[in-house]
């Protein structure tokens, strides 16, 4: 894994970008944009923001990628979506919104200052296609299947959960892959988490349940943090990565169980991380992590960096039972639940981690006194002679 930061400077934009990248094989990048706050109103910080990513796509760094999914950060997404589609409210049935990428947007106010923020997954020597907002990325025999910013308008948190993963099943079912067998990694977003979570929590209980998945099969390595979608009567947004053609023996679930408990045991029905064998490379995905213990209950409350290093040392755990380490992560996104404990985590993140892409956001965690959660995806180089390469 290589970093590098490219600066715009006609644009005031940051890049922070990784690479992954083998002798003959798919390179995979991530790259983490943001844009200085120059006292502009939100239409002129995006606007510099999307002519930093064209500049970046023409960057010598990324020459030939291609996005396969972008998220935007928002500060105000009800009144910015409107900015990034001709669809700001995005509901089932499926729809694209726009480009060939799977783009999705969220009320997470990144809190560096400015109004945006986003993140880009992209690939180098693999056919993109967007059928209809569902992204397909093909190669070797493997397709990845990415659909981001689900929401239905109608309903409780609980009842939206249930519309969302139906549909969702439905759609994977006309590719033919299932949630238990195909479904890698998902992203519930969830207006006012203090209130709403529960419901969220108990639907997607009870459909997991219907599909096969509980504490003795398995789960879906998962994140579950505030978040409001832009369509004001949405509750939950889903996002979600689906992978088609591997053999179930290429997928591991990770526990790290001397420092975390099953999830199951307080409620909650997702895993702490998840694996993918390939025969050149393994993706380690790091669900929503925080400061916990393995009796399942929050350590070091109402100290955020006490937190903080504990939230590392899980997350370090897990990425371990995965053969990595945090030299191979591609990308962090950090939750906080108090705008004033920004710099303080800024700083530890600088300290530790000064050259993975990364982005701060206020998003309250889904209990109360967990301050800071955070997730990653870690791309490890392997030689697995039993698989296909990636």
């Amino acid at each position: 894994m290589t970093y590098e930061k490219i600066i715009f400077q006609d644009f005031g934009v940051t890049a922070e970008l990784s690479t992954f990248m083998t002798e003959d094989g798919i390179t995979e990048q991530h790259a983490i944009l943001h844009v200085e706050p120059r006292g502009d109103l939100f239409a002129g910080q995006f606007q510099r923001l999307q002519q930093a990513e064209e500049a970046l796509l023409h960057n010598e760094a990324c020459a030939g990628s291609q996005v396969v999914f972008k998220r935007y950060f928002l500060s105000d997404a009800t009144n910015q979506a409107s900015a990034l589609s001709p669809h700001p409210f995005p509901t089932l049935p499926f729809r694209g919104l726009g480009g060939p990428s799977a783009l999705s947007h969220i009320q997470q106010p990144p809190l560096d200052g400015s109004k945006v923020a986003v993140w880009l997954y992209l690939v180098h020597g693999m056919d993109v296609e967007n059928h209809d907002g569902l992204v397909i990325a093909r190669h070797n025999g493997y397709e990845h299947l990415w659909m981001m910013g689900m929401c239905v308008p109608e309903g409780d948190s609980a009842q939206q959960t249930t519309t969302l993963l139906q549909q969702y099943e439905d759609l994977l079912q006309r590719h033919g892959a299932t949630l238990a067998d195909n479904c890698i990694r998902t992203w519930f977003y969830v207006r006012d988490v203090d209130t709403q979570y529960a419901g969220m929590v108990r639907a997607r209980r009870e459909n997991f349940q219907e599909q096969g998945l509980t504490e003795n099969t398995h789960f879906i390595a998962s994140t579950g943090i505030g978040g409001s979608p832009a369509d004001t009567k949405a509750l939950v947004q889903l996002g979600t990565y689906a992978l088609v053609g591997f053999a179930p023996e290429q997928q591991r679930y990770l526990y790290a169980k001397t420092h975390l408990n099953p999830t199951y045991e307080y409620g909650v029905t997702f895993e702490r991380g998840t694996t993918i064998s390939y025969g050149d490379r393994s993706h380690v995905f790091i669900s929503g992590t925080a400061s916990i213990n393995n009796r399942g209950e929050v350590v070091h409350v109402g100290d955020i960096v006490k937190q903080t290093h504990r939230m590392w040392e899980n997350v370090e755990a897990l990425l371990k039972e995965a053969d990595a380490s945090f030299d191979d992560v591609a990308q962090i996104i950090v939750y906080l639940r108090d705008t004033g404990d920004y710099n303080v985590v800024k700083e530890l993140f600088a300290s530790r981690f000064p050259g993975i892409p990364c982005v701060i956001t206020l998003a309250p965690v889904c209990r109360p006194t967990w301050l800071i959660e955070m997730e990653c995806l870690a791309i490890k180089a392997a030689k697995n002679a039993e698989y296909r390469d990636f």
